[in-house]
């Protein structure tokens, strides 16, 4: 029997950060043997906020692609592609849009939420109330079977779900109702304490250097209350033991928890032992990063192999979408 279809991707909207490995590639990488997967470079997507200057978003598609490979993406088990490559995701996005209710793409929750966090940017444009389309659109269009996601993110895919079957009662059964793939996604906080995101300016990359990576964990607060080295603290307040949940032994955790709440230990000691596994766990990222950034051929050979595997299946779908609406 042919595998379930997977299908997955990530915005090209700036370097991608340690929230991004542990939510999202390690799980990809865990799953690429199970499952017939699709991993995609949405570059389309990074326009709907970035669509003012693109002039990074090439360098954005490299990082990437480095990341996907030196997290441990097989390209010969996974499909990996440039959404931009595949013109037939535009155009499925433009037939669903014909007949997609606007006040369903008006009360995705992300859509409001997202016009009053963005500040610097004007996010009132038809691409950015129609991403959720494009987004069902990309799923749609390989058929995909289960797409991964956290409990929060089922309204998203809900979306998916509902064209999919209004499109169906329209033209007759050519798409699937995709499935979340229910995936628990650690909590990865940034520097500040509030969620890593490049909105934000307090991420970890995975292309920072040992030393940033140090100097970040270095500088970043603990407990607010935790004035003097023999003040106990509440580690449930420091950003830093948040970390230390992600990145810790629970032996360590309780460790440095313990010392916390008795003054046992200080900050800087509970840093380094969140440095050290922070770098033990990015070392052979960061040695697989090195590879694939010297040989620019061997990427543009993955990700143009990659793309033209996916538009076969796009193309095979696009026919039956066409012949579905008479087309």
């Amino acid at each position: 029997m042919s595998k379930k279809i997977v299908l997955s991707g990530i915005q090209p909207s700036g370097n991608l950060h340690i929230g991004n490995y542990i939510g999202a590639l390690q799980n990809w990488v865990k799953i690429q043997d199970e499952f017939d997967c699709y991993y995609f470079i949405a570059d389309w997507h990074a326009l709907t906020s970035q669509y003012a200057d693109t002039s990074q978003i090439k360098e954005y598609v490299r990082d990437v692609l480095v990341n996907c490979l030196a997290a441990g993406l097989d390209p010969n088990t996974s499909t990996i592609f440039q959404q931009s490559r595949i013109p037939e995701h535009a155009e499925l996005h433009l037939l669903l849009s014909m007949m997609t209710p606007l006040g369903w793409l008006e009360r995705v929750p992300s859509y409001k939420e997202k016009q009053l966090e963005v500040k610097d940017k004007d996010l009132n444009t038809y691409g950015f109330l129609g991403y959720p389309l494009l987004q069902s659109a990309d799923i749609l269009i390989y058929r995909a079977h289960f797409v991964p996601v956290g409990v929060d993110q089922m309204p998203h895919l809900e979306i998916t779900r509902e064209i999919a079957r209004r499109f169906n009662n329209f033209y007759g059964e050519v798409f699937p109702e995709p499935d979340g793939l229910l995936t628990k996604f650690p909590k990865v906080v940034g520097t500040d304490g509030r969620k890593m995101s490049k909105t934000y300016g307090n991420c970890i990359f995975l292309s920072d250097s040992p030393e940033e990576v140090e100097q970040k964990i270095r500088t970043m607060t603990t407990d607010p209350q935790r004035i003097k080295r023999t003040d106990a603290g509440n580690p449930e307040l420091s950003p830093v033991y948040q970390l230390h949940k992600v990145f810790s032994s629970r032996e360590e955790q309780a460790e440095v928890a313990k010392g916390c709440q008795t003054a046992g230990i200080g900050c800087i000691d509970c840093k380094k032992i969140l440095i050290k596994n922070v770098l033990t766990l990015l070392e052979p990222v960061w040695e697989k990063r090195r590879v694939y950034l010297a040989d620019p051929d061997l990427l543009e050979d993955i990700i143009r192999t990659g793309s033209e595997k996916a538009r076969v299946a796009a193309v095979k779908t696009m026919e039956h979408v066409r012949e579905a609406m008479g087309l």
